[in-house]
């Protein structure tokens, strides 16, 4: 490792040097899944993935453009996927103010969800959702069913390991009879003490749950919880510990919501943009308020490795309102109710295919490139002209000069 000059737009520095460095060092400590993201991090955007190369027909000059992993962990592949994604969630957005409420479990519980990832991350995810529909059902608060969109987040600044779901939330919800929209304050949504209380109920009484049934691995330091007096006692302290859950100040218009969305849901624990400096003793990056932390490569890698999710576990799910099972119904109500006078909104319906080529009117990749980095694919970088074609790389090639 060490410093070498940046490409165009390009971070100097990047996960994947640590990895090329580090990989071998502590692969003998790794699951299948994370040994998986580190060999997709590695061959991301290199010769070894294949690719096109781009000749000029006018000054001849030769620009490798190289796959991508696509690896939903690879800080390199995320901007393409966000894009997509957001485009076709847009027509579900209604036109409502929205909130932003996070939950957070206890320190207590960390060593617990590293053992058992997707049992308690799917735990957190039934249980905050949940938390808001029944408080937007109850008829004292507002008696009306909520839209919610929930993302799982695994890490701090520093990559810390800190399970929490940002939940985004509409201002309102549908009538139990379907016949109006009920709004709430644009300030207010619920209590968050309240909404902390029943969240902690919910999520403690699932763990009781899955510990009755014999389902949780208590292994190392969760070894003792094995003894159901001290899995009770734990559970005790729990019940009288006040759980972080917060709500941000609220979106105003849907367009802000998209900003958050765009933010969030594609996010992975680090971005390249955020290293300061990589070599063989240390890795710097930025993390709050102009600080930033550095690591031993072997502990920057380990942490990067904690908030690899297990195999096929969804991060982004929708509740409520946005339910897949009530798109086409129950959103689809509340959008025509919302939008009587406002005949330009869409009525939402199914998203479409992420990866749609421009046959069916969605953008191209190189189009999707151009709006993104407003750098077009097509013209040759050294001379401008538009006059390039385009030579397919095999896998494994020799790169290009």
């Amino acid at each position: 490792m060490g410093c070498s000059k940046p490409e165009p737009n390009r971070p100097r520095y990047e996960v994947a040097q640590v990895v090329r460095a580090c990989a071998s060092t502590i692969a003998d400590r790794l699951s299948a899944e994370q040994k998986s993201v580190l060999r997709a991090i590695m061959a991301c955007r290199t010769a070894e993935l294949g690719g096109h190369v781009q000749i000029c027909d006018d000054c001849g000059h030769q620009q490798p453009q190289y796959n991508s992993c696509r690896n939903r962990h690879c800080p390199k592949c995320q901007a393409l996927a966000q894009y997509r994604w957001l485009q076709a969630r847009k027509e579900r957005i209604l036109p409502v103010h929205h909130f932003h409420v996070v939950f957070t479990v206890p320190a207590e519980l960390r060593a617990l969800f590293l053992q058992n990832r997707r049992l308690l991350y799917a735990l957190l995810f039934e249980t905050a959702p949940q938390t808001l529909l029944a408080l937007g059902a109850d008829r004292k608060r507002l008696g009306a069913q909520l839209g919610v969109t929930a993302v799982l987040h695994t890490w701090r600044r520093d990559l810390g390991f800190h399970p929490h779901v940002h939940c985004v939330v509409t201002g309102g919800g549908l009538s139990p009879a379907g016949d109006k929209w009920v709004k709430t304050d644009p300030g207010f949504l619920f209590p968050v003490r309240v909404l902390g209380a029943l969240f902690r109920g919910k999520f403690l009484a699932g763990m009781r749950a899955l510990y009755d049934h014999n389902r949780l691995t208590l292994n190392g330091s969760c070894a003792p919880l094995r003894e159901p007096g001290a899995f009770q006692a734990l559970l005790d302290r729990l019940y009288l510990k006040r759980w972080c859950t917060y709500c941000k100040p609220p979106f105003g218009a849907p367009e802000a919501v998209f900003a958050y969305l765009g933010r969030y849901t594609h996010r992975v624990g680090i971005s390249n943009a955020r290293i300061t400096c990589v070599d063989d003793t240390k890795v710097s990056f930025r993390t709050r308020h102009g600080k930033q932390a550095t690591l031993t490569p072997v502990e920057f890698l380990r942490r990067f490795l904690l908030h690899v999710l297990p195999k096929g576990f969804v991060r982004i799910r929708h509740f409520g309102l946005l339910a897949p099972s009530n798109v086409s119904s129950k959103l689809a109500t509340a959008s025509r109710l919302l939008t009587a006078n406002q005949q330009s909104y869409p009525e939402p319906r199914a998203a479409t295919g992420a990866c749609a080529n421009a046959d069916d009117g969605t953008p191209s990749f190189v189009t999707l490139h151009k709006q993104l980095t407003g750098v077009d694919l097509r013209c040759c970088p050294q001379c401008g002209s538009a006059s390039t074609k385009s030579i397919a790389l095999q896998l494994n090639a020799r790169a290009p000069p």
